[in-house]
């Protein structure tokens, strides 16, 4: 594939690249990213007159004209046309900038919509990739060797900060129009769920399993963008996942999802509740839009995003949570997922739902407030209301969260000062729910456990000075 792109790209083009990660230290520049607000990529189908066919524009600075090491607000605009081209594949077609764009050597993609994040390197922009326009003839090329259906395709790069805040605001309509189609359908009313392993290069047993209540973890791609990728491009990433049996309503595990996560993940992964992050949780790559993860201290479920500056209630910041989380492992108390899932009727709702969430980020949470049931709308913390776990627990006791009825928790004998060694007990919270891999954090104690299956009815904590065993 490398020697069919050198009449449009300076530097070589091909799956091999694939996954390839950039540093801090060796990009050249990047794009987007939490450091940057306004970002976005989006796909729109137009009448074949309005689009001229191979043309790639730059409105704004390029990359040769911006400082090594800075990092510049970018919006991605792909128009398509042809006969046979629906509305339906915008999102499916938008999605797919992610994989061509890491073709590249020495670019990374990582993310969505409004998510994005690219790098270049410094050593591809020594080589000649001094300019957005190489990677925008590479997207025309891949897209119509891969999609015959496209008859025409321009891209539009987008780096001036006011034009991009401009576009960025139409992009999230257009996202969210996208999104409500699916809301009103159920996991019961289909014949068939789908799939994507479009994150393998990240990911390599990851499978995510697409319902009408399960949006993909990116966000991007939801149950009818799935099924109309399966139909228009077969041997895709996108395919079709037989239901089977319904082995258990209440986490959502179907013998068809088991069998397909076996299949793609080669049998790494042989069982997937969708509606749980404990027992056999959905697998989790690297673009998920943000993290539920368990919060021992109050036996309740917290929520970050990505965008998430600084460390979450729990004290770990995103980027921690997400190594601990992707990669396709499947990680108890810690799962990726989209923002559009947290709308969905089935959302964590072998776990409690929205019942046990108990912190998230304020502008997620006014993002979602719609979702939210009233009564518990000021009963969820914020960044703004606490900044640990002991002033989560007792936010939630002063505000009657639900979360509490489940706590067991006794008064804790004072320590004897001066003595030699002094036994502490509490009782834990019940959990019905084994724990793998969650930091317990407090009281001037870390707790780690991994791969390791906890059920206890008391917790002994000894304080021994030093000296003696």
């Amino acid at each position: 594939m490398a020697s069919s792109f050198k009449d449009i790209c300076p530097v070589d083009v091909g799956p091999v690249y694939e996954g390839e990660r950039i540093r801090s230290k060796e990009m050249q520049i990047e794009f987007g990213g939490p450091n940057v607000k306004y970002k976005f990529e989006l796909v729109q189908v137009r009448d074949a007159g309005q689009i001229e066919d191979g043309k790639v524009t730059v409105i704004g600075p390029d990359i040769k004209d911006l400082q090594q090491g800075g990092s510049y607000p970018l919006g991605i605009l792909v128009e398509i046309a042809g006969t046979q081209v629906e509305k339906d594949l915008e999102g499916v077609l938008e999605r797919r900038i992610h994989e061509f764009t890491n073709f590249i050597e020495g670019v990374m993609h990582l993310n969505q919509r409004y998510d994005i994040w690219i790098r270049v390197s410094q050593s591809s922009f020594k080589k000649g990739l001094d300019s957005l326009r190489y990677i925008g003839n590479v997207l025309v090329r891949l897209y119509k060797a891969e999609f015959p259906i496209i008859e025409k395709i321009q891209v539009t790069y987008i780096t001036d900060p006011e034009k991009v805040k401009g576009m960025y605001e139409e992009a999230l309509k257009i996202y969210e129009a996208r999104d409500s189609r699916a809301r009103g359908l159920r996991d019961e009313d289909v014949e068939e769920f789908y799939g994507c392993v479009l994150c393998q290069s990240f990911a390599p047993t990851h499978v995510c399993i697409i319902t009408p209540n399960r949006v993909s973890l990116c966000g991007s791609i939801n149950w009818f963008d799935a099924r109309a990728a399966a139909r228009v491009d077969p041997k895709g990433p996108n395919f079709r996942v037989a239901k089977g049996e319904l082995l258990d309503p209440v986490v959502g595990e179907y013998s068809g999802a088991n069998a397909a996560a076996k299949e793609k993940s080669l049998g790494e992964v042989t069982r997937v509740y969708l509606y749980s992050m404990f027992g056999h949780p959905h697998t989790s790559c690297g673009c998920f839009e943000a993290i539920a993860f368990y919060i021992p201290e109050v036996d309740g479920v917290g929520i970050v995003d990505r965008n998430y500056q600084g460390p979450a209630v729990n004290g770990l910041p995103f980027s921690t949570m997400a190594n601990q989380t992707g990669g396709g492992k499947q990680v108890e108390g810690f799962l990726g997922i989209a923002i559009e899932y947290m709308r969905s009727p089935k959302f964590l709702q072998a776990d409690g739902g929205w019942n046990r969430v108990v912190w998230m980020p304020s502008y997620v949470k006014e993002r979602v407030l719609d979702a939210i049931p009233e009564n518990l709308r000021d009963k969820i913390a914020t960044e703004k209301d606490v900044s640990s776990t002991a002033e989560l627990r007792e936010f939630l006791k002063a505000r009657g969260h639900p979360v509490v009825e489940r706590w067991k928790a006794v008064e804790v004998p004072a320590v004897v000062e001066g003595a030699a060694e002094a036994e502490t007990e509490t009782t834990v919270p019940e959990l019905a729910i084994p724990v793998e891999g969650v930091p317990a954090v407090g009281g001037g104690i870390q707790l780690i456990f991994k791969n390791v299956k906890i059920k206890a009815d008391k917790l002994i904590i000894k304080k021994v000075e030093k000296g003696k065993k």
